[in-house]
């Protein structure tokens, strides 16, 4: 039975130039290269520069992606951006990027889903893909997290980045099997009672501030491998799919310990992760296109690969995609 898929035909990513080591933090708060390296993993973070702004990180992003999947601005006909830290308030920083590219045409838009952006704007993609309404999408995560930072609280402070990561998702004919290229399946989870355990204190409609990220690491990290877990088995429901079938498990870089903790409870083979926190920080909805653009480009990732995407964000929500590359 022939179905129209969501195959990924490019990406790209960026960083900012300037690298916040550990190091660097220990001279601004109280902490040290080893107490972060234990409990999270990183090693470092890219922090945007005075001016830059998350349309400009998307915007590379976006072009680099692009070029990978050989194709232009004019091809596109939808962009979704995920991110939590926009350029303004509105408009969407999307359509930001869609007057950069050089793009009249489409459709541009944001959406908010914290760490798990990038998880559901590829949903969203597909489910635009697979209904018709779109044929070619460039699905973007991008942050500027180090704008919302409480540069005073050290358990906050040392986990974030900024960067952007992007991919172009284009509509392709497959027969309905597991060896179709593109998004096989789909799973996206959301319970707001959680919100106090990760969230910004600001916002135009409650302070009328931007606010600063406040959150609650033990009550997180205690979710998380649980909720990790639902979605991903879901995903082999949906699919007859096992984790011994997965060539690469990309999960949103957090925290070293929730993605080995997610990947052990899994049964996922430590040799089959992805793993770039230690260089990137957590850089939210940027985390997974970062890190599948680094794997692409470094040759790990390969033509037929059996990719498993999964994040938790703010909310809290919480996603996963499996994708056949």
């Amino acid at each position: 039975m022939s179905v129209i898929r969501s195959t990924v035909t490019g990406c790209g990513s960026y960083l900012p130039e300037k690298i916040l080591t550990n190091d660097d933090l220990a001279k601004m708060v109280d902490t040290s290269d080893e107490w972060i390296v234990q409990r999270t993993g990183i090693k470092q973070r890219h922090v945007a520069a005075e001016g830059q702004v998350t349309s400009d990180l998307a915007l590379e992003a976006a072009r680099r992606a692009l070029a990978h999947a050989g194709r232009d601005a004019q091809d596109i006909d939808t962009i979704i951006l995920a991110t939590a830290t926009p350029d303004n308030t509105f408009p969407a920083t999307a359509v930001t990027v869609q007057a950069k590219l050089g793009m009249s045409h489409g459709v541009a838009f944001d959406l908010h889903a914290v760490c798990s952006g990038f998880v559901y704007a590829l949903a969203t993609a597909d489910a635009y893909i697979r209904s018709g309404m779109a044929k070619r999408c460039l699905v973007i995560g991008a942050e500027t997290f180090s704008r919302i930072l409480d540069w005073e609280d050290r358990t906050t402070c040392v986990l974030f980045g900024d960067g952007a990561g992007a991919v172009v998702v284009e509509a392709a004919m497959g027969e309905g099997t597991n060896d179709d290229r593109g998004i096989l399946t789909s799973h996206l989870r959301s319970d707001g009672r959680h919100k106090e355990k990760l969230f910004v204190d600001g916002g135009p409609s409650s302070t009328q501030t931007v606010g600063y990220l406040r959150m609650e690491g033990r009550e997180v990290f205690k979710h998380a491998v649980g909720m990790i877990t639902d979605v991903i088995e879901d995903a082999y429901k949906a699919t007859g799919l096992t984790s011994e079938d997965l060539t690469w498990f990309i999960p949103h870089q957090a925290n070293k310990r929730i993605i080995d903790a997610s990947a052990k409870k899994l049964n996922i083979a430590p040799e089959k992760v992805i793993t770039t926190v230690q260089w990137h920080g957590n850089t939210s909805a940027a985390s997974i296109p970062l890190a599948l653009d680094l794997a692409v480009k470094d040759g790990r990732v390969k033509k037929n690969d059996l990719l498993m995407l999964e994040a938790m964000g703010g909310g809290f929500t919480w996603g996963s995609v499996i994708l056949r590359w």
